[in-house]
């Protein structure tokens, strides 16, 4: 029997009206961990990203396709972790680890749209690195402005338009009753076992979406990376390769850091899902990436630490006159 929105499966459950978010709750003491650092982290992802979108867009020597795409992946880092984050952390240190079902659809909703986003946006920088290191004298022509708005609003409106269709078949689907979620927040595997119906069809689809998102942009990555390599072993500046080499690590630590741990939850059948281990692989894609990102593209970004220096001279300059 399916209970209506206000029903109740018995007296000391929630409303059907809202889903219970288990998280970790059987362990306290771990509760009390886990805020503290995602508390940590989220505080990191906030500045760390803020400060590489301001910097790159007062900054005119960041004015390029690099930075402009970095710019795009720190605000989507921002908006997926928002969309996360604070949920979790008010789940944390309440005994009411609810949301609500709109809640749970938005969440469920800009959080696939974003992190769709995110991979074929990670495809799109790895073509930029390409065409900088492997056809340098015709970069700024293909490259143009123009392209670069266009790829980028691929990259959103691919990820916004898969997340409709993998929202609405997931949240159709029966529950009887059924509204406790063994995760942190509102993602299809947990979802999906909440399901008192065959879900194949479900499994099916979202493997196909994980192939699509997951596989396709990251074969794209790896062969723009093999003809890159190869461009580079042909520099014959030690110092031109050091260079290309930097600029080309970073992003494939981010690409490794986001694509292994997608890869490992949506790229297994829902039925065969560890649930404890599905909660730290997301906790990482979701958290510990985003803070990790800004991090990885500054520290060894000579670049932004020339720009970071020239904004904090402004500041001074305008301080003492």
């Amino acid at each position: 029997m399916i209970l209506g929105k206000g029903e109740r499966e018995d007296g000391n459950q929630s409303s059907l009206g809202e889903f219970i978010l288990l998280g970790v709750s059987d362990r306290p003491q771990f509760e009390l961990l886990l805020f503290v650092l995602i508390l940590t982290c989220y505080t990191m992802i906030l500045l760390g990203n803020t400060t590489i979108i301001v910097v790159s867009w007062r900054d005119p020597h960041l004015h390029t396709p690099m930075y402009f795409f970095l710019s795009n992946l720190s605000f989507l880092d921002l908006c997926y972790t928002t969309s996360v984050g604070p949920q979790m952390l008010v789940n944390f240190r309440s005994t009411q680890k609810s949301i609500s079902w709109a809640g749970c659809v938005a969440q469920l909703y800009i959080s696939l749209s974003l992190g769709g986003t995110e991979c074929l946006l990670l495809a799109v920088m790895a073509y930029d690195r390409y065409t900088a290191i492997c056809q340098p004298l015709h970069y700024t022509i293909i490259m143009s402005r123009r392209l670069c708005l266009q790829l980028a609003a691929t990259s959103w409106l691919c990820g916004f338009g898969n997340s409709i269709l993998q929202t609405i078949l997931t949240l159709q689907l029966p529950r009887c009753g059924r509204n406790q979620i063994e995760h942190f927040f509102c993602e299809v595997p947990a979802l999906l076992k909440l399901a008192c119906v065959d879900t194949s069809a479900n499994e099916a689809e979202l493997l196909a979406s994980g192939v699509i998102l997951l596989l396709v942009p990251l074969g794209l990555i790896l062969v723009s990376y093999g003809y890159i390599s190869t461009a580079v072993l042909r520099i014959h500046s030690a110092q031109g390769r050091l260079k290309a080499f930097n600029t080309c690590s970073s992003h494939l630590a981010v690409v490794s850091l986001f694509y292994g741990t997608a890869i490992s939850t949506y790229l297994q059948p829902p039925s065969s899902y560890s649930q404890d281990r599905g909660k730290m692989v997301s906790l990482f894609y979701t958290m510990v990436t985003p803070m990790l990102n800004p991090l990885i593209y500054t520290l060894r970004n000579k670049e932004v630490h020339r720009a970071l220096w020239r904004a904090l001279g402004r500041n001074v300059t305008a301080q003492v006159t």
